[in-house]
């Protein structure tokens, strides 16, 4: 039993590849046993969509692409990080602002912490940034036959 599966995608910063990003992970996480229909698959879309519509708004075109990685470990942790190679973190808006926009952060984690996550932001060696949820694992995992070759 593999103790750590992994998937990632490099998508161009276009507003098109949301959806995509967004179907790649709900693919990646059906082939690992989480049901479509599940509440969290839908909190995970809906995620995954925030913070990849981040890394094509907010980059201010300069990064080009971004990439979107799904890890299990041991079964327990799901972590999804999108990562874009601006050097600026997200901000959280003060909420007294009114805008239109600019509430994305505040609902991925007010979302992460709902399901039993959280919301991290680390550094890229590059200089850019990666914007990752983490979540308790809670489907029964399925191997795929490349787990059972590594």
């Amino acid at each position: 039993m593999a103790d750590h599966q992994e998937a990632s995608v490099t998508l161009p910063s276009d507003p098109a590849s949301v959806p995509a990003a967004r179907k790649y992970v709900s693919r990646v996480l059906a082939e690992w046993g989480l049901p479509g229909d599940a509440e969290v698959a839908d909190t995970i879309r809906l995620i995954v969509s925030e913070l990849a519509t981040n890394a094509v708004q907010h980059t201010l075109g300069q990064s080009p692409t971004f990439t979107v990685d799904v890890e299990l470990d041991r079964d327990e942790h799901l972590r999804i990080g999108v990562t874009d190679s601006h050097p600026r973190y997200p901000r959280r808006l003060p909420a007294a602002v009114q805008q239109d926009n600019g509430r994305g952060m505040v609902i991925i984690r007010w979302l992460a912490a709902e399901a039993g996550g959280r919301l991290s932001v680390s550094p890229t060696d590059e200089g850019g940034k990666t914007v990752w949820i983490a979540l308790p694992w809670r489907a029964p995992v399925r191997r795929t036959p490349r787990d059972a070759a590594h």
